[in-house]
């Protein structure tokens, strides 16, 4: 069986692994994301002491993900001004020689929730992920969104909740849901973070209107056959009921649908124990290989 890389390149740390081809991991690795000349030479080194077959990476954003695009495994504008513009995944091409995917961090969590975990087996899905940031991986007929770059679904506009009067931690808008709804938007709005307000009803009842804006407009927008919610703030477990009853309160009965019907099993965690990047990851390397 084939040995399969995984990166999961995140803003904080960069989590590498191996496995095979069923979702196995055998091996695992952080370290910290701190700038291409300081850790792009380690990554590629230790894949390449352990003599993998392929390689999946997901990364952060704004990247080109368009294998047509001359940029493509490119970082594009971003505030790490370091990885501005640096070709992250030509760097592992070059320095492994083997095939290599390559997709958004939460377009490949997306893909491990479907090969893997609470959307397994669905064509249709989008996998959101609520916590330093909010961004929204999303698969339609089977292929992960990308268009003219990709979606960066955390940044839609979102209605202001009447008597929140918090301001936007979003530096470009005004009232977006990652802005409103966000890990540090919460410590913002409150003064402390997420698992120390867990016992404060309020706080979660006003996120949870936050957090059904932005599902209702993806079920508008997106038709997904389930949508899977993850990341730090969604392990206050008592916004999930919350959110399924408000999601079906803003559509107000206008799509009328089995899965709707059945708003327990729509709209749902994350079902691979926080390890949906990693093997989206996977999943990648091998569809690289097979590709080959």
């Amino acid at each position: 069986m084939a040995r399969i890389g995984a990166v999961e390149a995140g803003g904080t740390k960069m989590v590498l692994a191996i496995g095979d081809e069923a979702g196995h991991v055998t091996e695992r690795e952080e370290i910290p994301t701190t700038t291409p000349d300081d850790c792009v030479a380690e990554m590629v080194e230790w894949f390449r002491t352990r003599d993998v077959d392929a390689l999946g990476i997901g990364a952060f954003g704004p990247t080109a993900v368009n294998p047509s695009d001359p940029r493509f495994g490119q970082i594009l504008e971003t505030p790490k001004t370091a990885w501005k513009y640096y070709d992250l995944r030509g760097a592992f091409v070059r320095g492994l020689n083997v095939p290599v995917g390559y997709d958004t961090d939460v377009n490949v969590a997306c893909l491990g929730e479907v090969v893997f975990g609470s959307a397994k087996g669905l064509s249709n899905v989008v996998y959101v992920t609520i916590g330093t940031g909010i961004g929204a991986g999303v698969m339609v007929e089977g292929n992960l969104l990308h268009g003219m770059l990709h979606a960066e679904a955390g940044h839609i506009i979102v209605p202001r909740v009447p008597g929140d009067d918090a301001t936007c931690v979003c530096p470009y808008h005004d009232c977006c849901f990652e802005g409103m709804a966000a890990g540090p938007a919460i410590e913002h709005r409150w003064g402390k973070k997420g698992y120390e307000l867990a016992d404060r009803d309020e706080v979660w009842e006003l996120e949870s209107t936050y957090l059904a804006e932005g599902v209702s407009t993806y079920v508008l927008c997106y038709s997904p056959q389930k949508i899977v919610l993850g990341g730090g703030v969604m392990k206050q477990e008592q916004l999930f009921p919350l959110v399924r009853q408000k999601t079906l309160k803003m559509l107000n009965g206008y799509l009328v649908t089995p899965e709707l019907q059945d708003i327990d099993n729509y709209i749902v965690p994350a079902g691979c124990g926080g390890d949906q990047g990693i093997l989206g990851s996977l999943e990648l390397g091998r569809r690289a290989l097979a590709a080959k």
